[in-house]
């Protein structure tokens, strides 16, 4: 005989398929975590029939055309001679047995649902993240497990920052007269507003490390990168007399202070 092993087949438990869901989250929220609720759309046991597809109240009986085998043997004609081929039961779709189907879930065992879940999003993940909350997907089919769900992680820009990994980039602009002689500025970092000490004699272009200001490493949130401070040195395209009067006189002390010390054999030498 066939063993039935087909219907043991088409009746054995199958996992529930993996569902996808796409979250959109504030800058601030990837880079410290939060809790977020979502609705899912999946499909849910059947509460009609308990998952088993079957109308309540009427038994499954067994196949009369493959006596509950799930598998049918056909004589297939061919050029070489008459062949028997063994082909899933077409009357019970394999399953070995026949039933009323539930009319709720049209015999599936399975309705579609939406449920809200509670999703705790670590702190550090990035764009394209993605976080798996086994369990909620699909609902698995004749006692089988459920499926996965999958979130997808986008990420909304900051108007001032911009990150790299666990590295926070901004541009922070200040007067010439302030690169000369030095300043402290307000920078906006992921921890609010902070107070940047800007040395004298700052050159365009340079980078100042506020350490430990950037974000936390996803999986060790103790561990935080840093946030990098370019500076944009701002030259005035006009001055007022005033001013320009100023500037004068100082890059005429500034030129003798060049040729004394070209004499003595000193700094711009």
């Amino acid at each position: 005989g066939m063993g039935g092993g087909g219907a043991r087949m088409r009746n054995r438990p199958m996992p529930g398929d993996d569902r996808r869901h796409d979250i959109k989250l504030d800058f601030n929220d990837a880079v410290f975590g939060c809790q977020k609720e979502v609705e899912v759309s999946r499909l849910e046991q059947c509460g009609t029939c308990d998952g088993s597809g079957v109308k309540p109240g009427t038994s499954p009986s067994r196949c009369g055309t493959c006596e509950g085998q799930g598998q049918v043997v056909q004589a297939v004609r061919t050029p070489l001679g008459v062949f028997q081929q063994v082909t899933t039961c077409p009357a019970c779709g394999g399953v070995g047995e026949t039933s009323t189907p539930c009319s709720t879930c049209s015999g599936d065992g399975r309705v579609r649902g939406t449920k809200k879940i509670s999703l705790r999003v670590p702190p550090g993940v990035d764009e394209g993240s993605r976080l798996r909350v086994r369990g909620e997907g699909d609902a698995g089919r004749k006692g089988g497990p459920n499926g996965d769900l999958y979130v997808f992680i986008a990420v909304k820009p900051h108007p001032e920052l911009r990150r790299d990994g666990t590295t926070i980039h901004s541009d922070k602009e200040i007067s010439y007269l302030d690169a000369i002689l030095g300043t402290t500025v307000q920078v906006t970092t992921v921890d609010g507003v902070v107070d940047l000490k800007v040395p004298s004699g700052t050159q365009p272009g340079t980078t100042l490390v506020m350490s430990k200001r950037g974000v936390p490493k996803l999986g060790a949130s103790t561990a935080r990168g840093d946030h990098l401070v370019h500076i944009k040195v701002k030259i005035p395209k006009s001055v007022n007399e005033k001013e320009k009067e100023l500037v004068e006189q100082l890059k005429s002390m500034y030129v003798e202070g060049a040729a004394d010390s070209k004499k003595k054999g000193g700094w711009f030498s």
